[in-house]
């Protein structure tokens, strides 16, 4: 098959400047190539990227995008104009996955491929336009719950497949582990980190003294923070409160990221972004190095989330939600090294079910079924 992959306008691909989707479509594209294909992924272009180059297989163009604004308006303009572009370079292909908001609506012509809308963000009514598609794939079953919700007459394009984790699942080792709790994820209000850390103050001292508080990600809002104010409010709440976090900033880097989630131990992750949070990458690449997760009620989290069996959730909907989080924290700080070992290895036997080897062959059998129909 030849399959043309298009991402977004704000993040470059390969992933230098962080972004879920452009993590996993990066991957993804690498594996389809291994597995005998033709590739051409399309991304935003970048100082430090070439126009045109070939990764892996996978040849890759890039055009102007921009900076992530603020204003959810300004976005879908900068969309647009970013969708028009790329209309303009795209090759023949059989299979044109997208998950930007305008290009389904600007490809009239069959021949740059059957048109599959890969939905990573909650649908809020555009579904519906949307009824010349090929297929509507959904992260989750939860997003796929909702698009059918919201368009029903589309039922029969909607599947739901998982995201690839962007790397390799590699063999637990027994190496010791930190005893450190992490997040890692955008430094935004919708991540919950206000939530952590308002739950970290309601532990007692002496058990949270004997462990580390690491927070890692971007604040900046061109990489999809909440900016410096938001960061600097956290940063105060913590320390009137008295809990010592280590705010470590952005890691890109792969090896570098793999290897912060291998040393810590637990892995709370309290988003709280009811319509937002549709796969949660962050928390599967957790347990892939053997770290325990802990996260919100969100619908998303139970495709690979199983409670007290490979990690753990808390009622973010309950009227003092930094108290459950806070009990469920606890009850993990006290477990067992043999309890804690145990969910580990649960963890990471979850997280080999989504390795990029496993979950790219589930694509291209949906590719090769919309050709055939």
């Amino acid at each position: 098959m030849k399959i043309t992959i298009v991402t977004g306008a704000f993040f470059p691909v390969p992933p230098i400047l962080g972004g879920a989707v452009e993590k996993v479509w990066f991957a993804l594209g690498q594996e389809f190539v291994r597995q005998g294909h033709e590739v051409v992924h399309i991304s935003r272009a970048h100082p430090q990227l070439p126009a045109v180059e070939q990764i892996d297989g996978v040849q890759h163009r890039r055009v102007g995008g921009f900076a992530q604004p603020r204003s959810i308006v300004r976005l879908k303009l900068l969309d647009l104009l970013y969708s028009w572009r790329v209309r303009r370079i795209l090759p023949p292909a059989d299979i044109l996955v997208t998950n930007t908001f305008w290009l389904p609506l600007l490809i009239p012509d069959p021949r740059r491929g059957r048109l599959y809308v890969h939905v990573q963000r909650g649908p809020k009514g555009q579904m519906r336009w949307y009824a010349h598609v090929a297929r509507l794939c959904a992260v989750s079953r939860a997003v796929a719950e909702d698009i059918i919700a919201q368009a029903p007459q589309l039922r029969a394009k909607v599947r739901a497949l998982p995201n690839a984790l962007p790397r390799r699942v590699v063999p637990l080792t027994n190496a010791p582990r930190e005893q450190t709790i992490l997040f890692v994820g955008r430094v935004h209000p919708e991540k919950g980190i206000e939530l952590f850390i308002r739950a970290l103050a309601e532990l007692p001292a002496k058990l949270l003294a004997s462990w580390k508080v690491k927070i890692v990600g971007p604040d900046e809002i061109e990489l999809g923070g909440g900016g410096a104010d938001f960061l600097q409010m956290l940063q105060t709440l913590a320390r009137e409160s008295g809990v010592s976090v280590d705010w470590v900033g952005k890691i890109f880097d792969p090896a570098e990221l793999s290897a912060t989630y291998r040393a810590a131990s637990i892995f709370v992750y309290p988003s709280l972004a009811e319509r937002g949070e549709t796969f949660g990458l962050a928390p599967l690449e957790a347990m892939a190095e053997g770290c325990v997760p802990l996260v919100s009620n969100l619908a998303c989290f139970r495709d690979y989330i199983a409670d007290n069996v490979n990690g753990f959730v808390f009622d973010h909907r309950a009227p003092a939600p930094e108290s459950k989080l806070a009990t469920r924290l606890r009850e993990m700080l006290e477990f067992s090294p043999e309890k804690l070992a145990a969910l580990r290895v649960a963890a990471h036997a979850t997280a080999r079910e989504f390795d990029v080897a496993q979950v790219a062959p589930r694509y291209l059998e949906d590719f090769a079924s919309l050709l055939a129909a």
